[in-house]
């Protein structure tokens, strides 16, 4: 049995939740979201709450149960209040800028690494190091943040790089060590 799966999803003020040929829609204050329904799974809307429901005990449809619960889960969250993400950058002359609706990495390459920004995802930058990852949708600014991450992962040796806030990145010895 899902634990996750059988909990219902609070529904707040302002939220719509619509459930209408095979795919499954909120909207609420900060954006509109759409998720297809998996095979196997019904939903109920019961005054400010959702109960996700399966149709057998076999074992894909308990996991997609879940899964579901989740889904929706984070899109209830994601139009309600919206998801962040925050990374820093490390190392001298590392820095980010935003021109238009692309952001502009320099991070020690001969060239400079241009980024434009995906649908529904925002990018904000606080004095050259600080990145914001923001938007409704859960899935797509962890995407937009891991590839951001990805241009420059922290260094083993000196931990430059772009890293997510609060990392702890654990740096080697190097060879002084004899």
């Amino acid at each position: 049995m899902s634990r996750v799966g059988c909990k219902p999803v609070a529904v707040p003020k302002g939220v719509d939740v619509q459930i209408a040929d095979g795919e499954l829609k909120v909207k609420g204050p900060k954006g509109f979201l759409t998720q297809n329904i998996v095979e196997g799974i019904s939903f109920e809307v019961k005054d400010d709450l959702v109960v996700v429901n399966r149709e057998s005990e076999v074992q894909q449809i308990r996991a997609n149960h879940g899964l579901m619960r989740a889904l929706l889960n984070n899109m209830v969250v994601g139009v309600s209040q919206g998801f962040t993400r925050d990374l820093e950058i490390i190392g001298v002359g590392y820095k980010a800028e935003i021109k238009g609706n692309k952001a502009v990495f320099s991070l020690g390459f001969s060239h400079q690494v241009v980024y434009p920004f995906p649908d529904g995802v925002q990018v904000s930058v606080d004095k050259n190091t600080k990145i914001r990852v923001s938007g409704v949708s859960k899935e797509a600014v962890g995407q937009a943040a891991s590839e951001i991450r990805g241009f420059r992962p922290p260094d083993a040796y000196k931990g430059k790089g772009v890293r997510y806030a609060g990392e702890y990145v654990r740096l080697k010895a190097g060879k002084t060590a004899q």
